[in-house]
């Protein structure tokens, strides 16, 4: 990439997705498994509890997706290669390819997870800087990518998927309503099953359709920030500057899936204390104090609530743990089993982190 930069020449915003991330990686160390329907899920066995963190698209056919139990995903593919998690290697190979990206010529990166992160870039060839990033993080890790093209980092986003696999595709304001126009609410990066119900009990059922609604009508139903920001959602707008700034945490999480119900208040109570006191040694590592926590229950056999609550700010780790139990006694249905309990603490954040202006559907 040699092309003169001047003052005319634009800004675009890349999203670098790694295919199949995970699977990915575990087929390259065993190459045998090219082709191969492949799971990867807790400690590799579906007789115990467990979700699929991630499934190859061989597994895919069969309907295997991320987050379903891997019990059900064995039956739906009963000659997968079911995998444990190597959370340790795939960070290994994350930070090659962010090395990669960060090499690329006057590359801004914004890292978003282990397998994906935006670039900010001015060219005047965004397909050919595209397609120079594949072909440098393919030499450097054997890993394949697809990279979506916007102006802003909504468009990049929601461009990837329509690259997928191994691809590069453009969504720009241009092409915006001839591509998304049409499609459900749920297709937009930010907007869950929920909010989706929520919209289409007003009546808004597509991009098109929540680009085009009365701001007074959402506002209305989502609050005076939301609102305004899922109809900027449908537009394809929002922010278009790539931020490198570090990301800094607002909280940190545990969570547990036991291969036996708790029933009894005391297993319950003994099993917050143990994921309080990890979320605990992990904030101690940021030195910032705790304001808020969340409880993440899953009741047999398969319902999940969260529970959130503010606390005074405090660094007392019997304190934190105290007003996790409060929280726990007030909230926890009696007498349901619970196969799954999760504790994330937030903390308060520091004058220079980086404002979160991109919209994120996982984490709880």
């Amino acid at each position: 990439m040699t092309e003169p930069i001047d003052a005319s020449t634009r800004s675009w915003v890349l999203h670098v997705d790694l295919d199949q991330f995970i699977a990915a990686v575990e087929v390259l160390r065993r190459p045998e498994l090219a082709g191969k329907p492949v799971i990867v899920g807790g400690r590799g066995d579906p007789s115990e509890r467990a979700v699929v963190s991630t499934a190859s698209y061989e597994a895919r056919e069969f309907g295997v997706g991320s987050g379903m139990p891997l019990r059900i995903a064995a039956r739906k593919a009963p000659g997968a290669v079911i995998l444990p998690v190597d959370a340790e290697r795939y960070g290994e190979a994350s930070d090659v390819v962010m090395a990669t990206l960060r090499a690329q010529p006057r590359a801004t990166v914004q890292v978003l997870g282990w397998d994906e992160a935006f670039v900010g870039v001015r060219t005047d060839d965004p397909e050919r800087y595209a397609r120079d990033i594949q072909a440098a993080v393919l030499a450097a890790t054997r890993l394949h990518c697809s990279v979506g093209i916007g102006d802003t980092l909504v468009r990049a986003k929601i461009a990837t998927g329509f690259g997928k696999p191994q691809g590069v595709f453009r969504l720009t304001r241009e092409n915006w309503f001839e591509v998304m126009g049409g499609r459900p609410t749920i297709d937009l990066w930010g907007i869950g099953s929920k909010v989706s119900r929520r919209l289409a009990g007003l009546g808004i059922a597509t991009v098109a359709g929540l680009a085009g609604a009365e701001l007074d009508t959402l506002v209305a139903e989502f609050g005076p920030r939301m609102g305004p920001w899922y109809r900027t959602l449908g537009r394809g707008e929002g922010e278009r500057e790539v931020d490198d700034t570090p990301w800094v945490a607002r909280g940190r999480s545990r969570e547990t899936t036991y291969q036996q119900d708790l029933a009894d208040p005391a297993q319950v109570e003994a099993a917050l204390v143990e994921l309080a006191g990890h979320v605990l040694d992990d904030i101690a590592a940021e030195g910032r104090p705790v304001v808020g926590l969340t409880l993440k229950v899953r009741y047999a056999p398969f319902l999940t609530k969260t529970y959130q609550r503010k606390i005074p700010v405090t660094g007392d780790r019997e304190a934190v743990t105290a007003a996790l139990l409060g929280l726990a006694s007030d909230r926890i249905e009696p007498g349901r089993p619970i196969r799954l309990l999760g504790v994330r603490a937030e903390m308060t954040m520091p004058d220079e982190a980086r404002e979160p202006h991109t919209p994120t559907r996982g984490g709880w």
